[in-house]
């Protein structure tokens, strides 16, 4: 009987770590070429031993423009980059959370950049409307993402087998306000596109930041290198521990990055350090 409760107490502690895995790309502006580097990349996770895994923002399109996208936009639960997202979920028994999806909006030039949730079984558990919208001119650098994205509305976190996930895409990374309105999360992702230009002075620091501030961990996956467009993206994908320790990372090309998520890790942390309980400014 002891040596059952053992193995039995044993197994409870497995069930609190679990790994997750971050893509690293260099999307392109052909949506086929994006999908079928996206699965090498996801089997090469699951093979790893991943239960989640996490694509970047425009995983599957950086097009030469920025109005390419709202061409390939989709209705939602239908079109094939949902299609695809579904049956490699399900494929792999995974969790995938889709970085960025163009979904249809209320305008015909914008859609919605839409951060997807898959479960193991293929269906679309969670939808996040990335609600902060990039806007740089700085030098030859402009972006405007309000001319072609409608922002959304709706902070959004979503249960899961590994704890509560925290929704956020890119630029929402600088208002932490979002971070404190998801309340107390296990997990936060970020799938990203950050330009060169901010994220080598920005990305490392504000991402770190969400974890440290939150107790939690900070899945960050992004997009690396140089695209058609002429636009050159950090990378640096990562995932941060509670505590702001760098637990693995990619700094520039095609790749995932995978650590442990344990979660009694965070309950210890929150105990040992309850400054979630100390909070008196509520998030507005």
């Amino acid at each position: 009987m002891a040596d059952n409760k053992t193995k039995k107490l044993k197994s409870s502690a497995n069930d609190d770590i679990v790994k997750v895995a971050a893509i690293q790309m260099a999307s392109s502006p052909s949506v086929s070429a994006n999908l079928v580097e996206s699965k090498r990349l996801i089997e090469m996770a699951a093979k790893a031993g991943a239960k989640l895994v996490v694509l970047p923002e425009y995983f599957c399109i950086m097009g030469l423009k920025d109005f390419d996208k709202v061409t390939i936009r989709e209705k939602p639960n239908t079109g094939p980059i949902q299609q695809f997202l579904s049956k490699t979920a399900k494929a792999y028994k995974i969790w995938i959370v889709a970085g960025t999806v163009p979904l249809e909006s209320n305008y015909a030039n914008k859609v919605r950049n839409s951060c997807l949730v898959y479960n193991d079984k293929g269906e679309q558990v969670a939808r996040y409307d990335k609600i902060h919208l990039f806007g740089m001119d700085m030098g030859t650098e402009h972006y405007h993402e309000e001319n072609t994205i409608e922002p959304g509305d709706t902070v959004v976190t979503v249960d899961t087998p590994f704890g509560r996930i925290g929704l956020s895409i890119c630029y929402d990374l600088r208002f932490p306000e979002l971070f404190r309105a998801m309340g107390d999360v296990d997990m936060i992702v970020v799938p990203s596109a950050f330009t060169e230009t901010t994220g080598k002075a920005h990305w490392e620091t504000l991402v770190r930041a969400r974890a440290v501030e939150n107790l939690c961990y900070v899945v960050a996956s992004a997009q690396g290198g140089y695209h058609l467009s002429g636009r050159e993206t950090h990378g640096n994908s990562m995932i941060v521990d509670p505590w702001g320790v760098v637990l693995d990372r990619l700094p520039r090309g095609s790749g995932i990055v995978i650590a442990n998520v344990n979660r009694n890790y965070i309950k210890n942390l929150r105990e040992s350090l309850p400054a979630l309980k100390h909070k008196t400014i509520k998030a507005i």
